[in-house]
């Protein structure tokens, strides 16, 4: 698992030249907060591009913010900030209270679009700033704006908490003050209440690229002036409310701005854009598959080759060969006079319609003409997951048409009893795979150590005994880094009434000897028609040893799959080698998972956690076709916040990006990034490799379907 921070997020996750990126697409102008709007300090009623995920860097007045944006719906937008105020004093000023003389914050906006704009009728949004962190930015708006013409934007709004902090016009009842708090619970009694402020502001596109702003603020900016009490530990002067700007278009995904702020202080921001739904390499760079093979007219009826000695043998290993050429592995076969039953191993393509697409093609080349129908099975680690049939005579008759005119004619199975008995093909196993590489672990967030980061070496092997039976394993040694580092009394994990399952985490980093990550025996089973059964053995993850048993119901053209789960495990040593220390738990969940379709998908997991408490974690991921998801997930167990710590309770943000989509080539490589606002011990769950669902889900029918447009690919 990785954890990242927002700034280097568009970075990172892509591993790809900006110059690339900037081919993606024209991004949508953000403010100082990082969401989408042509201001600067203040928020409008625009919206980016519907799915569009930036990366927004901003300073002025000794506060720096990183803001991660997602448009989650056409009208629906959601951010994470993480804030660094330089010499921040709260309250009434006096010394600064932190140990580095910067104060480090985390909050969440959501907004979201009434009304869209017309040709008289303005767009309008209303906005939740830090509605779930201390509180620090906490405020409300709701938002007008308009076009006039084609270069010119008006926009009106009145706000409450920050954004009625100064000239205020009216009240809408008591809003408390404090801020500063533990953080994470939703400030809902402060939605909407207190002062009411006007603020608004107006934007030029002077030319494509460059466009200038000026606005009226309603931040006074109390708490960056010691809550206006004490002008000598101002962070900044504010003499003004106005403040002016132009942004800069530089590439298609990239964009900057500079700003003069409130009469005093000079403003830079950047922002990173891109496009999950687009690709970088427009059309791909994969090599063109194998034609269709057309059969001789009446040829369909000779079954002389059955009957020919040594055939079926010659069949296999010109089935095999021709399908390693495209990047599948043959797991079994069975030939009938007109139909085969072929299994696969997909080591290419990270869209498994494009693996079933390029194997039909490669059957209609290689098989007999009186092999009229056409069974692909997909494994994962040697285990049945899914099945498409079709006829060769759709194959060969539909292969220039519409890939939906295919996906008609095709049917989806799972049953397992179709690949009973079915001989693994030679040397499918034993077979041993292995690596070796760098890799790194980041975390972020610590409240006086924002980036912390080791850096070494890796060595990986699995040995695949027989059909779902993997012995597999990694050892690493660290080579630089500072994981290790003592904790700041503020990034403690509060008053230690929980066990530490998580929270000693850097105890597993210290000193460069090497150390087992994992070493697992696993077995992966069917138990029947839409049954999976998975158990796992040994060394599970970094922190945890023993045993994890997990089944799984889900019917190949169901949009809805249940698992259970159950795991006994000891905490392990800190040296990460083969002892165990006297914390054992039993941890395990029930889960369901759900397709809502549009590209929505939902999960609940109900169970117990590794500190012992008992609770619920609730998931909803955006996915796309191509590989990209981005989504978010909160755990709320019975662990109070106060015994939680600073956060309240879990909760994080998830980013699953395909290699594929970066290259344009075909790989099941993909990085995901995991962003934590903190690790506490509340709320934790065992990391085990290989769980049910994903190995599943892309061989059924729901997911297929979308990705089905890659079946002649």
């Amino acid at each position: 698992m990785r954890v990242l921070k927002p700034a280097i997020v568009a970075g990172l996750v892509v591993s790809i030249p900006w110059t690339v990126l900037a081919q993606n697409l024209v991004t949508t102008s953000k403010n100082m907060y990082g969401t989408p709007g042509g201001l600067i300090d203040m928020p409008t009623a625009e919206m980016a591009h519907d799915g569009e995920l930036s990366s927004t860097v901003s300073h002025f007045g000794g506060t720096s913010k990183t803001t991660l944006t997602f448009q989650i719906t056409p009208r629906l937008t959601g951010s994470f900030r993480y804030s660094a105020l330089n010499e921040y004093r709260p309250g009434r000023g006096g010394p600064n209270p932190y140990p580095n003389g910067t104060y480090y914050d985390r909050s969440f906006d959501l907004r979201y679009q009434l009304l869209t704009e017309g040709q008289y009728r303005p767009g309008v949004a209303v906005g939740l700033r830090d509605f779930i962190g201390t509180g620090l930015y906490g405020s409300e708006y709701v938002v007008a704006t308009k076009s006039i013409g084609d270069r010119l934007r008006l926009t009106g709004g009145v706000g409450w908490g920050r954004l009625g902090s100064f000239n205020s016009f009216a009240t809408t009842g008591t809003r408390p003050t404090g801020v500063i708090g533990s953080g994470g619970l939703p400030t809902t009694d402060r939605w909407f209440r207190g002062p009411v402020a006007g603020f608004g502001g107006i934007s030029y596109q002077a030319t494509d690229r460059l466009s200038f702003k000026a606005e009226y603020s309603s931040d006074a900016y109390l708490e960056e002036r010691g809550g206006g009490q004490d002008p000598g530990s101002n962070m900044f002067q504010r003499k003004s409310p106005w403040n002016f700007g132009l942004d800069y278009q530089v590439s298609r995904s990239v964009n900057v701005g500079a700003y003069y702020l409130y009469g005093s202080e000079v403003g830079l921001s950047v922002t990173v854009a891109l496009d999950p739904k687009s690709s970088p390499v427009p059309g791909g760079a994969d090599t063109a598959p194998l034609p269709v093979a057309m059969r001789p007219r009446f040829s369909a009826s000779d079954l002389g080759w059955k009957t020919q000695p040594g055939a079926e043998d010659s069949l296999r290993a010109q089935v095999a060969e021709t399908l390693a050429g495209e990047g599948l592995i043959l797991e079994g076969i069975r030939l009938e006079g007109t139909r085969a039953h072929v299994l696969l191993r997909n080591t290419r393509y990270d869209v498994e319609a494009q693996a079933v697409g390029r194997a039909a093609r490669v059957l209609s080349r290689t098989l007999p003409p009186s092999v009229e129908t056409f069974t692909i099975g997909q494994t994962f680690n040697g285990m049945p997951t899914g099945a498409v049939t079709m006829t060769r005579s759709d194959v060969e008759r539909l292969e220039n048409a519409p890939a939906t005119d295919m996906f008609e004619r095709v049917t989806f199975g799972g049953d397992a009893g179709a690949w009973a008995g079915m001989a693994p093909e030679g040397g499918s196993y034993p077979r041993f795979e292995w690596s070796l590489g760098p890799y790194a672990k980041l975390s972020v967030f610590d409240p006086d150590n924002p980036v912390k980061a080791d850096i070494g070496a890796r060595l990986s092997a699995d040995y695949h005994v027989a059909p779902g039976w993997v012995l597999s394993g990694s050892v690493s040694a660290k080579m630089v880094g500072n994981l290790d580092d003592p904790p700041s009394g503020r990034s403690g994990a509060g008053p230690g009434t929980l066990p530490k399952v998580r929270s000693n985490a850097r105890l597993y980093s210290m000193g460069n000897d090497p150390r087992i990550d994992h070493l697992t025996l696993a077995r992966y089973g069917r138990l029947g028609e839409d049954w999976y059964s998975r158990v796992t053995f040994g060394y599970l993850e970094q922190m945890y040893a023993g045993i994890s048993g997990e089944v799984l119901w889900k019917p190949v053209d169901s949009k809805l799959a249940l698992g259970a789960e159950l795991n006994y495990v000891a905490q392990r040593d800190f040296d990460q080698l083969f002892g165990v220390q006297n914390y054992t738990v039993a941890t395990g969940h029930v889960s369901a998972y759900y397709d809502f379709g549009g590209g929505y998908h939902g999960q609940m997991d109900m169970g117990r956690y590794l500190a012992g408490d008992w609770g619920a974690t609730v998931a909803l991921d955006r996915e796309f076709d191509n590989g990209w998801r981005v989504g978010a997930y909160v755990t709320k167990t019975n662990v109070s916040s106060a015994a939680f710590g600073e956060g309240s309770f879990d909760k994080g943000i998830r980013i699953t990006v395909p290699l594929s989509w970066a290259t344009g080539t075909a790989t099941r490589r993909k990085n995901d990034i995991v962003i934590q606002s903190l690790t506490r011990d509340g709320g934790a769950r065992l990391n085990v490799d290989g769980r049910l669902y994903e190995a599943v889900r892309d061989a059924h029918k729901p997911q297929m379907a979308k990705t089905w447009g890659k079946f002649w690919r």
